[in-house]
């Protein structure tokens, strides 16, 4: 008797999940506070200063939809019909708590969104008085031709929402624009800029959308004004975050933004923050990791300005926020350009960035030395740029490099740590063709390191990438220092092809057999 009650209890649970009004839910849930005409007016008004938490809320109910979604077509696959129901109940209760909660927010929609938002509620409904109806089927056959209708009809529901969501991102995108044209309050436009930037936050797809709406080309307007100086650091900020895709490398070309971020880089009347985010948006803009910057033919006609007050900027930086963007910013470039080593060269940057090196409050992370030894590799295929390394130093420094090390284990700043040890290997490997910063390597004890690096998996965080380096380095110095090595070293480590020597480093790893 007790085992058929608790069995009872069981069921009724798990039924009063299925039972639940999505309608009274979300008419609960949109009811006013109060019907006074000026308390609804003060609603309303502050939900203007709310835009930012609005459009998250509405993001993250957009997110949960997505996902209950996707697995309601995981369930399906598998025939789980229980599960299908009551997820599809649920995502009927948040995509009717999402179209509330932005109707309590948007002033306006238009005929096209208020026809979406019925066909998905519609459709929405459908669904779930479909899988309702499966449930009480416990015929198979019956079952299986259903199916690939509640197939269609999910398939239906995902497309509707996914429109919805497009064009209530777009229209939000095109209030904030017309906020940032239109205002003539400062308060105003840096809400609006700081509701912009939050939205470009929150991936590629919606920087595309605030770029094909023309994000771009007003934040670019704002930076053409010397009365919107106070909101250039917000305003280039944003810009770095659209300028992440194409669409918006596309509308700053047009707009003629690079000769715009050259003339803020070079006026030294610009505060130091306003620079360091110039900086941020060329460091965005000639990222190597990107495949549209080709047509960025007017880069290279303002490059050496940029590059000059760059290297300014390195020497000046009171941060090591600043440093790391100005540099960031130099470091790419020297991909983007051959030249722009050259142009490095003659401003002593190299010296610059090693003075930089030594002062710990300024260079004091790995992702600042990260960029210090990324141009310090692209600039040491340049012969000139040996006398330079000697000068400042330069050796000890890459010697230090090889140590790096993460202290918090954290796995961005552990690849940061990974790509400096690289680095500095290749900067010695390449530099090693010069006797004298050969020797000065061998002196500094730089073969005992290699060695260590390409035996110990550990010590280079088992990085493949940094093991090719190190070797490439110790055969370099090899050459110019034989007697450096033992006899054991010299046969494992250098004398074999360089795949093979590859081989037997990766397969040293510790044995407790």
């Amino acid at each position: 008797m007790h085992l058929i009650q608790v069995d009872s209890v069981q069921r009724w649970m798990e039924d009063l999940k299925l039972m639940t009004d999505c309608e009274c839910m979300c008419i609960l849930q949109s009811k006013p506070i109060s019907i006074e005409k000026d308390e609804q007016n003060e609603l309303i008004l502050s939900s203007q200063y709310s835009t930012c938490d609005n459009l998250q809320l509405l993001l993250k109910r957009a997110w949960i939809i997505s996902t209950e979604l996707t697995r309601i077509a995981q369930k399906l696959e598998k025939n789980r019909w229980q599960r299908v129901h009551s997820m599809t109940v649920r995502v009927n209760c948040h995509v009717r708590s999402m179209i509330n909660e932005y109707n309590t927010f948007t002033r306006s929609s238009s005929e096209e969104m208020h026809q979406l938002k019925k066909l998905l509620i519609d459709k929405c409904s459908e669904f779930t008085a479909f899988t309702e109806r499966c449930l009480q089927t416990e015929d198979e056959e019956i079952l299986k031709s259903m199916k690939s209708c509640v197939n269609e009809t999910l398939t239906t529901v995902a497309q509707y929402f996914g429109q919805l969501i497009e064009l209530v991102l777009t229209h939000e995108a095109q209030n904030l624009l017309r906020q940032i044209e239109l205002s003539g309050s400062l308060y105003a436009m840096d809400s609006a800029i700081s509701s912009l930037f939050s939205l470009a936050q929150e991936g590629a797809h919606l920087c595309r959308i605030i770029a094909k709406e023309g994000g771009v080309v007003a934040l670019f307007k704002i930076c053409r004004q010397d009365c919107f100086r106070c909101l250039y650091p917000q305003t280039l900020r944003t810009l770095a975050s659209i300028c992440c895709v194409e669409e918006g490398m596309h509308q700053l070309e047009k707009v003629d933004g690079i000769l715009c971020l050259a003339d803020i880089l070079t006026d030294n009347s610009h505060s130091e923050a306003t620079h360091a985010e110039a900086a941020a948006v060329i460091a965005q803009i000639t990222s190597p990791h990107l495949t549209f910057t080709q047509h960025l033919s007017s880069f290279l006609e303002n490059m050496e300005e940029i590059v000059t007050a760059l290297v300014k900027l390195c020497q000046e930086a009171s941060s090591g926020e600043v440093f790391l963007l100005a540099s960031a910013a130099l470091a790419n470039i020297t991909f983007f350009d051959t030249m722009a080593c050259e142009i490095l060269l003659q401003l002593n940057a190299m010296k610059i960035l090693l003075a930089a090196c030594s002062d710990k409050r300024i260079v004091d992370t790995p992702y600042s030395r990260d960029q210090v030894v990324t141009i310090l590799a692209n600039m040491s295929v340049l012969d000139q740029c040996a006398s330079e390394i000697i000068q400042g130093n330069g050796v000890q420094l890459l010697m230090e490099m090889l140590f790096e090390k993460s202290s918090s284990g954290n796995p961005a700043e552990v690849a940061a740590c990974e790509r400096v040890q690289q680095k500095s290997a290749v900067t010695l490997a390449r530099l090693s063709r010069d006797p004298e910063v050969a020797d000065t390597a061998v002196k500094l004890s730089c073969i005992p390191r290699l060695i260590k690096l390409c035996r110990s998996p550990t010590e280079r965080n088992n990085s493949d990438s940094v093991l090719v380096a190190c070797l490439a380095a110790l055969r370099r110095l090899a050459v110019m220092s034989p007697g450096g090595l033992e006899d054991s070293d010299f046969q494992q480590l250098v004398k074999p092809r360089l795949v093979d020597s590859f081989l037997l480093c990766t397969n040293m790893e510790e044995s407790f057999v």
